[in-house]
């Protein structure tokens, strides 16, 4: 493909992606269910609070809840967007717009650097196209702009084998993808495991000749060596003006908060979060074809690991690590996958852009060493059998219920290893044979691409924008200024000028929460449930209206989130 048609068709690619997200983007996202891809719509106030402040009242705290320790980069970015454009629900979601463009555009890059054109435009018409990443980058939540870091941070590193002035833009970049958001941490490791591995097969020749690999480029090394340097020079100037000054915040924010506060770390729930990983969220089911080829991609760079590029180790690397975060962190919510979306894109772009067989034939005459192979086959089996059969048992997930889902994609996964550990020489040769055929790389793409556009034509036809009239009406009830009490006041803040005071469980407005007489007012839901903005800590609110035996409601507004109905309430807390 020349130089010329691979840019045309991937300007094509980045103006669909552009229409995908901006048409239409005052409208709610999907709603909240088991086959949904969860955008919590009242998350975009709260994390977006002190960028709204600044730009409001010219100060980045009015209260105790400032997320702008949790996220500063993506902070700083909704603030640009607010101050340049003013504050509102479509200039906060304009930061993942671009995101998410620029992981498309970043995306192709690397992909052309570690493969081939072809691949660069497999792999971004379907990142511009795949249903739940086009959501989650119409919402203004940071795991948009973490995973567009991440994104450029790879696609560096690819380039960075070649030219490694690359690195530099690789080591910061994964910097600023942790201080957008720290879930970014396993990726950090990711990229300085590579390039740890890089710099010491090069500096080593005994671990050369045990490994029995040739010395990496001097240019590889190089940008390894240039890679680690830029992101300890980066995360040490970040760690020197933000980290340490505001530490005692900054310390408390990510870890007393978003670390102790959350999971359970015994033997019995990190197996859980394990068995979790492709059952418990909708996002891997809606892209299965693509985990499936990411599966068989992975298989496929482990098995000429010696000969591997470092931008596909660091795939997966990307992958494993990032999954083993989810087990010991947490597997049970939407957001923590969409860092997975262009990682398992571009693992099925390799694999489907080879002109030469998947596997290599010396694979086929492994003996008892394929025994190697056999957890790697079984886990990533176990994710693309658990995404397939999902959909069988979704009453029992909405229940909470995964016993049966588990134990049926878990013997599935281990009776397709035992076939393909006792046909080992027969599987592999088939794979080993030939390339994978052009026309059914087309067709597969076609049903891919088809899918997700459908899919987002449904969501277009039945869109509705009631979160959006719910805050401009907010707006006309309440004066500027006026200070209201509950998370769904953060949620509903970017269309007006009320000042919300977040309360969460024990920390944001918590303390004086019962004794915040100039708070004249409580925001949260009626229906499905007092309290549904904050299901975990619902007694919260409860406990705020019961100090307040004769709060009245004064309005409600309809909302969406979830297939029930939706209504938010304005509470008086004393009579006039």
């Amino acid at each position: 493909m020349s130089r010329r048609n691979f840019l045309v068709w991937l300007l094509v690619i980045l103006a669909t992606a552009t229409t995908l997200r901006t048409l239409w983007l005052h409208a709610d996202p999907p709603q909240i269910s088991v086959t949904g891809i969860g955008v919590v719509w009242h998350d975009e106030g709260a994390w977006t609070h002190n960028a709204r402040n600044r730009a409001l009242w010219g100060v980045w705290r009015t209260d105790d809840w400032n997320p702008v320790y949790v996220a500063p980069v993506f902070t700083a970015l909704e603030y640009v967007a607010f101050r340049e454009l003013g504050v509102g629900l479509w200039q906060a979601r304009l930061v993942p717009v671009i995101s998410g463009l620029v992981a498309i555009a970043w995306l192709a890059t690397g992909l052309a650097a570690v493969a081939n054109r072809r691949a660069a435009l497999i792999g971004s018409a379907l990142l511009a196209t795949n249903y739940a990443f086009v959501m989650w980058n119409r919402a203004a939540l940071m795991e948009s702009t973490m995973t567009a870091f991440i994104v450029v941070g790879w696609a560096a590193y690819a380039l960075a084998e070649r030219r490694p002035a690359w690195g530099i833009i690789a080591g910061v970049a994964v910097v600023l993808a942790w201080f957008t958001k720290a879930s970014a941490a396993f990726f950090a490791a990711a990229i300085v495991l590579d390039a740890l591995k890089t710099i010491a097969l090069s500096q080593v020749p005994a671990l050369r000749a045990r490994a029995a690999v040739a010395a990496p480029a001097p240019t590889e090394t190089r940008g390894a060596i240039v890679t680690l340097a830029s992101l300890v020079m980066a995360a040490v100037t970040i760690v020197a003006l933000f980290v340490w000054p505001h530490w005692t915040e900054y310390g408390f924010y990510n870890w007393q908060m978003s670390v102790l506060r959350k999971p359970e770390y015994d033997l019995r729930h990190v197996i859980d979060r394990a068995s979790w990983l492709p059952i418990v969220q909708a996002i891997f089911t809606r892209m299965w074809l693509i985990v499936a080829a990411a599966a068989l991609s992975m298989l496929a760079i482990v098995a000429r690991w010696r000969s591997a590029r470092p931008a596909e180790r660091l795939l997966v690397f990307w992958m494993l690590i990032g999954l083993l975060e989810l087990i010991v962190h947490d597997s049970s919510n939407d957001r923590r996958y969409v860092m997975f979306i262009p990682a398992m894109v571009a693992l099925a772009a390799i694999v489907a852009s080879r002109e030469t067989p998947i596997l290599p034939a010396r694979l086929a005459a492994l003996g008892a060493g394929r025994l190697l192979v056999l957890p790697l086959l079984l886990f990533l089996g176990y994710l693309v059998i658990g995404c397939a059969v999902r959909p069988m048992f979704l009453a029992d997930i909405a229940a909470n219920s995964f016993h049966r889902v588990v134990v049926l994609s878990a013997g599935l996964a281990s009776a397709v290893s035992v076939f393909v550990m006792w046909q080992w020489r027969r599987v592999v040769g088939w794979f080993a044979l030939r390339p994978v055929p052009h026309q059914v790389v087309l067709a597969l793409l076609a049903v891919a691409l088809g899918w997700n556009l459908v899919e987002y034509a449904r969501w277009a036809a039945s869109r509705q924008e009631l979160n959006y009239q719910a805050s401009v009406a907010l707006g006309r009830l309440l004066p500027p200024d006026t200070l209201v009490q509950g998370k769904l006041a953060n949620g509903l803040a970017l269309d007006n000028r009320i000042k919300p005071l977040f309360i969460g469980n024990h920390f944001g407005n918590y303390d004086d929460r019962l004794q915040r007489e100039d708070a004249r007012y409580i925001l949260t839901y009626d229906l499905p449930s007092v309290g549904y903005e904050s299901q975990a800590d619902s007694g919260l609110i409860q406990e705020l209206l019961d100090r307040y035996p004769q709060h009245h409601t004064i309005a409600t507004f309809t909302v969406d989130e979830t297939p029930a109905v939706d209504r938010a309430a304005l509470i008086e807390k004393r009579p006039r």
